[in-house]
């Protein structure tokens, strides 16, 4: 008999649908939150008889557990551990565990797509293009290499895992590539699904509006309060407020906290580590514990939302000859102009006293450090012309 430890997300579930495409009958699946997985664990090597095979994917086990399938393993027992985070490659230290983040020709690895693998070099699945499909399809959308190929397929396949139950999206699954027929959606579902882009659409564009920006250990956060769509909400807020190093994700009633950065320079993996979670290098998450509360819910409660870049101007555009105009909560205005080969900032009048080499360096300078956002062309005018109108009255004193 097999049993399956597994996420209760779409990587894990793929995990899931592959065992029932290899063992049938043969295989007792378990879906898991992060939390709960290791309570598992415990309770089945508590009781467990050597000819039982447990697969854990896509979910890491404390260390406890660990020291614990050791000793399993050891004297018998059969246990094989798969995952693609980060933070679980120090279980490669163990015969059970395989972890693999990438693959050698730099494709990001799923724990889907990692198990779809083992099960075929074990001879314990059949090869189908149908499979191949779904397995690369959970792939892309896991590690948000769909974004960068445009595979809507992709986003499609995780948007109808979230309107469905775990039950129902398991069965449609199993219905379809058992057949042997090339993967698709039904015409049922293509209209379901275009429905549910609309509703994401309104519910990203509403949660714009609400995030804010504040500094947690060193980098620039922004923060929103959201219970679904976290992966859509963090990869739309990074582009909208590039100058964020990343996006913290709050589900209260969930009590988890998510993180999501689209920065190759930021490892949300190693924020979520220090409250006690894990994850990928762009996509990680941990328990709402009280210093999360603190730092990503208590601290920014009081300030406002940040406000997007104006964009229908003509005339007060980004890397402008003439100047661009930034204003902010406390109505402070800050103007970024060239001069020479480099950028100046202007704060209410005073210039700082250092300059940068690029546009988007002041611009990066100017959000973050006062949550700034590009004005409408109707107040780049006025400022224009008052400041002008200024210059005139200087130079007829002068004179």
């Amino acid at each position: 008999m097999y049993y399956l430890y597994t996420h209760n997300d779409l990587d894990g579930l793929g995990c899931g649908i592959l065992a029932k495409c290899a063992f049938g009958d043969k295989v007792e699946i378990r879906y898991n939150s992060i939390a709960g997985l290791n309570t598992q664990v415990e309770r089945f090597l508590e009781r467990a008889k050597k000819k039982k095979h447990l697969f854990i994917t896509d979910l890491a086990v404390n260390e406890a557990n660990e020291q614990r399938i050791e000793d399993f393993v050891k004297s018998g027992g059969k246990v094989k551990l798969i995952d693609h985070h980060k933070s679980s490659l120090h279980l490669n230290r163990h015969p059970w565990a395989l972890v693999e983040v990438a693959y050698d020709d730099g494709r990001l690895a799923s724990a889907t797509s990692l198990f779809y693998d083992y099960l075929l070099k074990g001879r314990l699945l059949k090869p189908s293009p149908a499979i191949e499909e779904f397995v690369e399809l959970v792939r892309l959308y896991d590690t948000w290499e769909w974004d960068e190929a445009g595979n809507l397929e992709a986003k499609r396949l995780s948007d109808l895992f979230s309107m469905l139950s775990l039950e129902e999206f398991e069965e449609r699954m199993l219905e379809r590539l058992m057949t042997g027929e090339p993967f698709a959606f039904s015409p049922l579902e293509l209209e379901m699904l275009g429905v549910e882009e609309e509703r994401i659409g309104r519910y990203v564009r509403r949660k714009k509006r609400e995030i804010v920006q504040t500094f947690v250990g060193g980098h620039c956060v922004g923060v929103v309060h959201a219970e679904s769509y976290h992966s859509e909400l963090g990869n739309e807020l990074g582009k909208e407020y590039p100058h964020l190093d990343y996006i913290a994700i709050m589900n209260m009633g969930g009590k988890k906290a998510s993180f999501r950065t689209i920065h190759d320079d930021v490892d949300v993996s190693a924020v979520a580590g220090q409250y006690g979670g894990g994850g990928h290098a762009k996509a990680a998450g941990c328990p709402m514990t009280e210093e999360v509360y603190r730092h990503f819910v208590a601290e920014p409660f009081t300030k406002e939302p940040l406000r997007m870049d104006a964009f229908r101007n003509e005339y007060n555009v980004k890397d402008s000859t003439y100047g661009t105009l930034y204003e902010n909560g406390k109505e402070q205005q800050m103007f970024i102009f060239a001069s020479g080969d480099d950028w100046i900032v202007d704060v209410e009048g005073d210039e700082l006293n250092r300059t940068f080499p690029a546009f988007e360096e002041a611009e990066r300078y100017v959000k973050r450090q006062y949550g700034a956002w590009l004005v409408r062309d109707e107040v780049y005018i006025a400022y224009l012309m008052e400041h002008m109108s200024h210059r005139k009255s200087q130079a007829l004193v002068l004179m």
